[in-house]
């Protein structure tokens, strides 16, 4: 390969890293945690508001007191069966007002028969997965944005690997610690990088068809289909197409009937949950969703049924998808995960991890090629990429920390938690982002990793003092989730630590032509 284009290759792949590094920084490491989010969603619930598993024999009931309550709620509800992360019977209700807004409506029976208009207690865990497809960004327009950066991505991955890839192989597993910080930092991006490739191309890939798949069909379905593209693709996209009312009224089944047809019609499926449309009319359908047991990628399923004579209308399950569905489901579940239990949940876990680290060392290698080795004043454009890099990166670890503290810590009233968990991370977040810009990046390094460290690992205390119970006794009490949560707090607080020591020893007593050392912040007529 010829030098130039090698140099275009090598450009390309820096500038299109460090222009997405950031976004994705974010999204890889709370990515990373939303691998449990089902575990996360019984961790954030209050062990005084943990119930045995409820029973589905009242689900009928409950549809029956919702509607009798809120006739409108008839167009389309969902009835989220029990479950061992969410053990309540639960009804979700989007309620339409007339300025086009909705609001959110979660019914549950009380032991009484009374209907409940319940809040959510806590949103933790679907805080962190709408950080982790916006980045933070405002959720309407911030997966576009999130989709356009992994498109960038997968542009940096392709560059890497043409550029890099003659080096591959020679230093795959070297990782050479030493005086030469540049070349201890571009090991471990390498072998990294390289190692986990697969991984990473099918994030950038699914990535962006999940954020973007129908902009992307955009010009298929206009210039090359006649707009009839969307109509071929549907039954590959969803279980059913929209449907209309009758305006006749008709019988709605009991929901313990629909149920039993619909696990006549795929036997051995763990319903989640279902979707009803237009009950009460003549046209009224359930969808019923779940998971299937079957040797494949993926085990999602649903059933379709006529909601007032519960024929089968139509069964999707991993046996009987279409070649289109085949590869959607199976790039969704390879996105998210999900497939191979617990295993490849930690791999995915651990993964999410390196991802984030690939791209805090991007910066870092970018900041460190351009350090002028003989001079205590360095350029303007390298302590800018530093200060940006220790605001973004630390200021997202903080503040996801700081989201967790806040569920066990803050009293707020009924319904109000999930809003201060959000304005808890932004708070930490943006602070933190200040910080970085205010302090010399040599004193910020430190400051901001014992602010990581000391909010991750006072987690295991503020469960201690929310629940009363020891970390190891509800180690001893087999509560795994809680066990597993502290555990991990526990390491990675340890290891932001053990970063913010040695970010002060190189600041001490590194090279003094840097902006991460502190002699050229303290020498006379410093900047």
């Amino acid at each position: 390969m010829k030098s130039s284009t090698l140099k275009t290759y090598i450009a390309l792949h820096t500038w299109v890293g460090l222009v997405a590094g950031f976004a994705l920084f974010i999204a890889f490491y709370a990515g990373a945690i939303t691998v449990f989010t089902k575990q996360l969603h019984t961790w954030e619930t209050p062990s005084s508001a943990r119930a045995p598993i409820a029973s589905e024999a009242g689900a009928q009931a409950l549809i029956d007191a919702v509607l009798h309550r809120h006739p409108s709620a008839e167009a389309s509800f969902t009835l989220l069966l029990p479950s061992v992360n969410e053990p309540h019977l639960t009804l979700d209700w989007d309620e339409r007002d007339a300025n086009g807004g909705q609001t959110e409506h979660q019914f549950r029976l009380a032991p009484d028969g009374a209907l409940l208009d319940v809040k959510p207690q806590s949103e933790l865990s679907h805080f962190l997965y709408r950080l982790h497809y916006t980045a933070g960004l405002p959720a309407s327009w911030g997966i576009y944005v999130l989709g356009l950066v992994c498109i960038l991505y997968g542009l940096a991955l392709a560059s890497g690997v043409v550029a890099y890839a003659p080096l591959f192989l020679k230093d795959l597993f070297a990782l050479r610690i030493g005086k030469n910080l540049k070349r201890m930092w571009q090991d471990a991006h390498n072998v990294i990088g390289i190692l986990s490739l697969p991984f990473h191309i099918v994030f950038a890939w699914s990535g962006a068809v999940l954020a973007l798949g129908v902009l992307l069909l955009a010009p298929f379905q206009f210039l090359v289909f006649d707009g009839k593209l969307l109509q071929l693709i549907e039954p590959d996209i969803a279980a059913t197409a929209p449907l209309k009312a009758a305006g006749v009224a008709g019988p709605l089944l009991p929901a313990d009937q629909l149920l039993a047809r619909v696990r006549q019609a795929a036997p051995g499926m763990l319903v989640t949950h279902v979707y009803y449309q237009h009950a009460g009319d003549a046209n009224a359908h359930v969808i019923a969703y779940g998971d299937i047991g079957q040797r494949t990628l993926t085990s999602s399923a649903a059933v379709v049924l006529k909601a007032g004579s519960g024929a089968v209308v139509r069964v999707m399950t991993p046996q009987q998808y279409s070649p289109g569905t085949t590869f959607l489901r199976g790039l969704q579940t390879l996105h998210y995960g999900n497939f191979g239990h617990v295993a490849v949940q930690w791999m995915y876990f651990v993964l999410g991890l390196a991802g984030a680290f690939l791209f805090y060392s991007g910066n870092l290698l970018w900041i460190e090629a351009r350090r002028k080795r003989q001079a205590q004043r360095q350029p303007l454009s390298g302590r800018l990429m530093a200060q940006a890099t220790l605001g973004v990166c630390l200021g997202c670890v903080a503040g996801v920390s700081a989201v967790f503290l806040v569920n066990k810590l803050f009293p707020a009233a009924p319904g109000e938690l999930p809003l201060w968990e959000e304005r808890g991370y932004y708070a930490v977040f943006l602070a933190s982002l200040a910080w970085a810009f205010i302090r010399p990046p040599a004193r910020a390094a430190w400051e901001l990793l014992a602010l990581c460290a000391t909010l991750t690992l006072a987690i295991p205390l503020a469960q201690w003092a929310a629940s009363g119970v020891h970390p190891l006794l509800s180690l001893w009490r087999g509560q795994w989730v809680v066990a597993g949560v502290n555990a991990v707090a526990l390491v990675a607080g340890c290891a932001f630590w053990k970063m913010g020591r040695a970010a002060l020893r190189r600041g001490r007593d590194g090279d003094l032509h840097s902006v991460w050392s502190l002699r050229a912040v303290d020498a006379p007529g410093a900047a």
